[in-house]
């Protein structure tokens, strides 16, 4: 039903679009995998503007997917500290060992194959494949379902695995018969979306597809594509043991991997008050030693975090030899270490 002359004039009318209007000269455009990837994984999420201020300290750090994959997670989490996301940064270390070990250091080229590293789903792959090697294939994230949407008057439920699957036949229908054309064809998706087929206020005077564009020939353009339901925020409160030596260098243990903050530094982090004087306990501090500070609201996708820091007079540091999951670390040392945006924060201002 798609196969029509629209559906043929789409991949042409965007190439051209791109070549003249599209965005050039991002320090991600190349042919190299490595860096295609890295780039892939720091835009999911997050803005491209955000992103330029990351990717080359990132890539200054590591260069290649060698020198990543022989880095200690630490390091990786400390270059994406303040990006968010922070599995992201764990998968990127995961996927950069298993080119080594499972692709003798060389990135595979077919979609399939980049499916199978850690942290890379169907549309990151087939968008290393297309501006890499030229492959057929398609993506599908949030910008490009929104142009489907819109351009073919595709309507359906956000989420259903139907309707996904619909989309993705669609995106395919699509791919352009050159394979020369692909990185500015998939390029192009991305842009449309991002400059011109926005959620609101869409540019559609400025749109390569106006003519072409189903929804807005059924004045549908503020209907489609339908609305994600907003997701359940709840809260959840959380306190912080800050605890420092005589030297002012602040105790920090690594989380868990799963959880928030997964393979972050923290101070001590508690769900609970009790749970908080318990851990002080050990330190051999009393309620009258804590000070409790005002509290620090920050927004993850699904919480609200309501944070109760409580301060510690100087602790005695010998206590901490018996307390083999964390280190002391000093003011000027810690940007060596993944912290939380919000813990960096604090302690930047205290």
């Amino acid at each position: 039903m798609w196969h029509d002359n629209k559906a043929f004039m789409f991949a042409d009318k965007l190439i051209a679009w791109q070549r003249i209007y599209g965005r050039h000269g991002l320090p991600w455009q190349t042919r190299d995998p490595y860096r295609v990837w890295l780039s892939e994984i720091m835009l999911q999420q997050t803005q491209v503007s955000t992103v330029l201020d990351y990717y080359p300290r990132f890539i200054a750090v590591f260069p290649d997917v060698a020198s990543l994959a022989m880095a200690d997670e630490d390091q990786v989490l400390s270059l994406w500290q303040g990006l968010g996301y922070y599995s992201r940064a764990r998968n990127l270390h995961k996927a950069a060992r298993q080119v080594m070990t499972e692709f003798g250091g060389q990135f595979p080229q077919t979609r399939q194959q980049l499916q199978s590293l850690c942290g890379v789903g169907r549309s990151t792959a087939a968008a290393i494949a297309a501006f890499c090697f030229h492959a057929r294939e398609t993506i599908l994230d949030g910008n490009v379902k929104r142009v489907l949407c819109r351009v073919y008057a595709q309507d359906g439920e956000p989420g259903s695995a139907v309707f996904e699957a619909v989309l993705w036949q669609l995106a395919q229908s699509l791919v352009p018969e050159r394979s020369s054309d692909m990185p500015a064809y998939i390029q192009g998706l991305m842009d449309l979306g991002a400059m011109v087929c926005k959620r609101t206020k869409p540019l559609c005077d400025q749109c390569p597809m106006q003519s072409i564009c189903l929804a807005r020939q059924q004045q549908r353009i503020d209907v489609l594509p339908r609305k994600k339901k907003p997701p359940l925020v709840t809260v959840l409160p959380l306190f912080w043991l800050v605890l420092r030596n005589r030297q002012g260098a602040v105790w920090l243990q690594k989380r868990a991997a799963k959880g928030i903050w997964g393979g972050l530094w923290c101070v001590p982090c508690f769900e609970s008050m009790a749970e908080l004087q318990d851990e002080a306990t050990l330190w051999q501090l009393t309620e009258a030693d804590l000070k409790q500070m005002p509290k620090i609201s920050h927004r993850l996708t699904h919480r609200q975090l309501q944070i109760t820091p409580l301060v510690a007079l100087p602790v005695n540091e010998g206590i901490s030899a018996h307390r083999n999951n964390g280190q002391w670390v000093l003011a000027q040392d810690l940007a060596d270490y993944g912290l939380p945006k919000p813990l960096m924060r604090y302690l930047a201002a205290s």
